[in-house]
């Protein structure tokens, strides 16, 4: 299968295959076709396969091919590193050509956002927060937009940004096209999405909440006051692995990225309670090297865009079984194998049976006894620290 054959031009086709894509994704072959037929479409997929540019490469192709003015494409994402990354992907795809856009996210000046709503932007990418702030200055104008994209409804339900969802709903045209892509689908966000949209098409390219097949999973059960003693023993096994590491909290992002560095280790955060350019500046070094680790809460949990992550370290078990999906997700991506280690203290194994039960695996233990991990799971030993940190070649 090649680009052009699912309906895409020859530039977008060539354009694909020179950013080294030599062939769709699953979920890219099944929903264009049904982007650029008008359809409204439900899309569910494992992260990191494909899904932003499924949904971006037809869209790119319409504006181009019928030009009009008027904001035509409305993306709406959770996070504003999610936007970020889903505007990077569309100047990487559109390359240059008139495919103008702008990311509406809070944390940025509001003034210039407005200046760049001025310039007629065909495309534009938002947080729900920051689009309201907008419609109610009256600084934009959805009167004229034919495709919605909610990129990861589910979370935003998590979130709680329905309401927001619902009012921004009533400010669009009823005939428009409606795109909805997730990494998982809960019933309640489906009931909703279908209550939202024309006649659906459900494409569903693996089974729901199931993790990625390139992602080695491993659980380290620890006594709660032995957990930053663990995280240190883990980082200091593989020198050279770049890592993410997710808390619950912001306070806890915040307390560990300053233990880390007291070690000496390059490392940055991300959390709610910074601002925008210290997101981006921590999200810029992560990717470009200058910090080897990245400390997060679940704000980052889907929009962070890394090949190059060889671990995910959950430093405390999430709270929805969900976003543990998307966690280890930003490992093991662009066919990279990658793993996921989560440390478990005793009054988190009943989230982690939860997780089990929702990816239908059962998640190998490794006992490290000076850490507390003989003193509860029945779960037999399997592997050793040293040994899951060992790098691996690509599949």
């Amino acid at each position: 299968m090649i680009f052009s054959k699912l309906g895409l031009d020859q530039m977008l086709a060539s354009r694909c295959e020179s950013l080294g894509y030599t062939e769709p994704t699953p979920i890219q072959q099944k929903a264009i076709p049904i982007v650029l037929s008008g359809a409204d479409l439900i899309g569910c997929a494992q992260t990191g396969t494909g899904k932003t540019a499924a949904f971006l490469l037809p869209m790119i192709q319409r504006i181009l091919t019928t030009p009009r003015r008027g904001v035509r494409l409305l993306v709406i994402a959770p996070t504003r590193e999610l936007a970020t990354q889903i505007e990077v992907s569309l100047q990487m795809l559109a390359h240059g050509k008139a495919v103008r856009s702008i990311t509406l996210v809070g944390g940025a000046s509001i003034g210039l956002q407005i200046e760049g709503l001025r310039k007629a932007p065909s495309v534009v990418i938002s947080t729900p927060g920051r689009l309201i702030d907008h419609i109610e200055r009256r600084s934009i104008d959805l009167s004229l937009v034919e495709t919605l994209v909610l990129d990861e409804a589910d979370r935003m339900l998590d979130m709680g940004f329905w309401p927001d969802i619902n009012y921004v709903l009533g400010k669009l045209p009823v005939e428009r096209q409606t795109l909805l892509f997730s990494a998982t689908m809960s019933p309640q966000i489906e009931k909703i999405a279908r209550s939202n949209m024309r006649n659906p098409t459900l494409v569903e390219v693996s089974p729901r909440g199931k993790a990625a097949t390139t992602v080695e999973q491993l659980a380290y059960p620890v006594a709660r006051e032995s957990k930053t003693a663990l995280l240190l023993h883990l980082l200091e096994a593989e020198s050279k692995s770049r890592v993410l590491v997710f808390t619950r909290t912001r306070r806890s992002a915040e307390q560990l990225s300053h233990i880390l560095s007291a070690r000496e280790h390059k490392v940055n955060r991300i959390h709610a309670d910074r601002t925008q350019s210290q997101r981006e500046a921590a999200l810029r070094g992560f990717k470009e090297g200058r910090h080897r680790i990245l400390v997060a809460t679940d704000i980052a949990s889907r929009g962070i865009d890394v090949d190059a992550i060889s671990h995910v370290i959950n430093y405390d078990v999430p709270e929805a079984p969900e976003d543990y999906v998307h966690r280890i997700g930003r490992t093991g991506r662009a066919n990279n194998t990658g793993r996921a280690i989560t440390l478990v203290s005793p009054v988190e194994e009943l989230s982690m049976t939860a997780i089990e039960r929702m990816t239908g695996k059962p998640i190998e233990r490794v006992f490290l006894p000076d850490f507390g991990g003989t003193l509860f799971s029945s779960h037999a030993p399997s592997k050793s620290a040293g040994a899951f940190f060992r790098k691996r070649g690509r599949r």
